[in-house]
């Protein structure tokens, strides 16, 4: 398997994907058999479910399921809801980084999960945690 992720060829990243769905279920369709394991030396989409920085080369998780394409989901890491990571969806992802060494850890929250882990008094951060990214 070669595995591209335009704009990072040169980043030296370790993709995996999320086979798991494929193996636990029938499917209805050709169709959606071929999605879920497409042909040998065929070319398919799949979007980044999980990014791991704790140490080089940077970890990629890679999903080709039918419903991720449509709409990535996720839980909030502070409420435990789902939450859409695909465009439109009302999430952040916080990359917590060491000041003393290498390695990172990811938090996906909703924008108001976060605003409300900020104290109260921070109103003008709390105002960026609910406006960040947002093009309006």
């Amino acid at each position: 398997m070669i595995v591209e992720i335009a704009g990072y060829e040169e980043a030296g990243l370790s993709p995996s994907i999320d086979m798991i769905e494929q193996f636990s279920r029938t499917t209805s369709s050709h169709d959606e058999l071929l999605a879920l394991f497409p042909p040998i030396g065929s070319q398919i989409d799949a979007v980044i479910e999980q990014i791991h920085r704790s140490h080089p080369p940077v970890s990629v998780r890679l999903s080709i399921r039918p419903a991720d394409l449509e709409s990535l989901a996720w839980r909030c890491d502070f409420c435990g809801e789902p939450i859409t990571l695909s465009p439109g969806g009302d999430v952040l992802v916080l990359d917590s980084r060491s000041n003393d060494g290498p390695g990172s850890h990811t938090i996906i929250s909703h924008r108001h999960c976060l605003a409300e882990q900020i104290r109260p008094e921070n109103t003008g951060e709390r105002a960026r945690a609910l406006k960040i990214g947002k093009m309006c």
